[in-house]
């Protein structure tokens, strides 16, 4: 039996590869290197980098790590930057999944305050990666459920969390060639800072003998808490929605938070039709699970809710 279109690769040291058609679009890495776990490479169609491991001109911000989740005020607790103590580790992974349409890995994350052995919160994230419809696009859906293990925690109000995308510097308005534009055709730092979108992209020029541009699509959901979804962006190069923005997130044993994100990694600049696409395709999704497999040599599985 032939590999399927689509495969998610474990690796050393420990990292797993996403990858279409036998090439690698991006990998996760979940070492102890860093504070916390991250996808880094992201490839753009062309193969290019998208994104990038801190800031171009800031050595204070080491702590952005390509697409990363984090959140500055839990419990007091900086989880954000790289100077409190507090990480974010991976307990274990559930599923890896390979497939002809996608491929998937729902793993557990830990949250650790730096002293106290057990972890704050888990995050169980379930990872789900689809070839789009154009040569080399794809879509990366995220989902995040947030477990205290205490009967309640809050996520205090910030504009830090949870889910940060830094741009490669040839992309960012401000280093590179760029473009910010937010879902109602506005552009730039100034117009859409705080704001809300339906939908955040950077795109700009990731080739250096070429005028072609790619970029990142980030969507937030719908039924996701704190609607409409006000965004945290930078012309320097970086973007992330923002629930916490205006009121505090709780998350509890018997309501857990749950978040959901879908990046399209796509040609060209943004278009709109694409883009309305894209956030029907994802509005219409139902959500994914973890289920006990029935299937022999095989724990559990993941599933449309």
């Amino acid at each position: 039996m032939s590999p399927p279109r689509c495969r998610a690769v474990p690796g050393i040291p420990h990292q797993i590869s996403f990858q279409i058609e036998d090439h690698e679009v991006l990998r996760w890495n979940f070492g102890q290197d860093y504070p916390r776990p991250c996808f880094f490479p992201v490839l753009a169609p062309s193969g290019a980098h998208l994104t990038r491991m801190g800031h171009p001109g800031a050595p204070d911000h080491d702590h952005h790590q390509s697409i990363w989740f984090a959140h500055n005020k839990v419990l007091g607790i900086d989880f954000w930057g790289n100077s409190s103590g507090a990480v974010v580790r991976q307990l274990q992974w559930f599923a890896i999944e390979d497939g002809a349409d996608f491929c998937r890995m729902a793993v557990e994350l830990g949250w650790f305050d730096g002293h106290n052995p057990a972890p704050l919160l888990r995050q169980e994230l379930i990872v789900e990666l689809r070839p789009w419809q154009d040569a080399g696009e794809y879509t990366l859906e995220l989902q995040s459920r947030f477990l205290p293990t205490a009967s309640s925690l809050e996520f205090a109000k910030t504009n830090f969390g949870f889910l940060a995308v830094r741009v490669a510097k040839s992309v960012s308005a401000f280093f590179g060639g760029g473009m910010l534009t937010g879902s109602h055709g506005v552009q730039g730092e100034k117009q859409l800072f705080a704001g809300p979108s339906e939908w955040m992209d950077y795109s700009g020029p990731t080739q250096r003998n070429s005028d072609d541009w790619e970029g990142i699509t980030y969507l937030d959901h719908p039924e996701n808490p704190g609607q409409p979804t006000c965004w945290h962006v930078r012309d320097d190069g970086w973007m992330c929605a923002s629930p916490c923005l205006n009121s505090a997130q709780l998350t509890t044993e018997d309501v857990p938070l749950q978040l959901r994100y879908l990046l399209y990694v796509h040609q060209g600049k943004v278009q709109a039709e694409s883009i309305s696409e894209i956030v029907r395709y994802f509005r219409d999704l139902r959500p994914m699970k973890l289920e006990k497999s029935a299937v022999n040599h095989i724990r559990w599985q993941v599933v449309r809710g």
